[in-house]
């Protein structure tokens, strides 16, 4: 029981960290209808400046150094590449944002090489028990930051003036356009913001009880792309749900590998995948989606 409680409460703290992932994904989709392949790179972004910073201006200074360099990045995308690209086709872009994907991802990559980049944070390996269970310190910051950042996302998005434009433009883009809304700053917005809550989720899957930043991270952070399509690409409590359900599922899985045998090694890495599809063939929007991706 205390293994299932350990690995419960580890995957319930990376699954928010995916349900951050998961909700750049969904930003960007309900503001341009666009599903972004190249997010990953954004968040390999924001932990790469971290990572180099922290050494010379401190963890905290990095890490709003890295949260502004992601977002930003986001923004240039937007503005530089998908606002000028020469088609109104969803699915033309989704497939640009995979060159941009790549692109950047081998650039990074390509800085970090074989190194495992440490990202200063102040937690280290600390433990903390809770009665019986033992859970990393980072995992339940993980978990506080995460559930902070998506109530304080929800509250704007239902509040602010971007909140209310991005939900017009999200059901009916022509008539937001009509009444006023400028779906540029939408957009841009959209991939600004996507950009900053990569770069906090790069700093959670990159410190203990993980090695740090390396050329594998760009992969890791993809698992939460089955969360947000788990979830519906069109919903903010989706990919809070999607997070936590693939969160759990791979801790679990991984933690009870040696019993699961018959899945064979890395069975962990591959069920967020399967699970995707298992729902994706009875409800091909989500769980709590309404809108399908656009096909090609």
């Amino acid at each position: 029981m205390t293994t299932f409680l350990e690995l419960l409460v580890n995957g319930v703290s990376i699954g928010a960290v995916y349900a951050l992932i998961a909700l750049g994904f969904v930003i960007i989709f309900r503001a341009t209808e666009v599903v972004n392949f190249a997010h990953a790179s954004l968040l390999l972004a924001g932990g790469y400046v971290v990572a180099r910073l922290h050494p010379s201006v401190g963890f905290w200074a990095a890490l709003a150094a890295g949260v502004a360099a992601a977002a930003a990045v986001g923004a240039l995308v937007e503005f530089l590449i998908i606002r000028r690209a020469n088609t109104a086709s969803h699915g033309v872009l989704a497939i640009v944002t995979i060159g941009v994907d790549i692109v950047l991802t081998t650039e990074l990559t390509r800085r970090i090489g074989t190194d495992v980049l440490a990202l200063g944070d102040p937690w280290r390996d600390r433990v903390v028990r809770l009665g019986s269970v033992s859970v990393a310190e980072t995992r339940l910051v993980a978990l506080a930051v995460a559930a902070a950042l998506i109530a304080a996302f929800l509250l704007a998005f239902r509040r602010t003036g971007w909140g209310v434009a991005m939900r017009a433009t999200a059901e009916d883009a022509e008539a937001a356009a009509l009444m006023g809304v400028r779906r540029g700053r939408v957009s841009m917005g959209a991939w600004a913001v996507a950009g900053a809550l990569a770069a906090v989720a790069a700093l959670f899957l990159c410190v203990f009880p993980t090695p740090g930043l390396d050329r594998g991270t760009a992969f890791a952070a993809m698992k939460a792309f089955p969360a947000a399509i788990l979830g519906g690409l069109d919903s903010t409590t989706g990919a809070l749900a999607g997070g936590l359900v693939i969160g759990v599922t791979e801790t679990l899985v991984t933690g009870y590998q040696n019993d699961l045998a018959f899945l064979g090694r890395g069975a962990g890495d591959v069920a967020p995948f399967l699970v995707m599809v298992v729902v994706l063939l009875i409800r091909p929007a989500g769980l709590f989606g309404t809108k399908e991706p656009a096909r090609v």
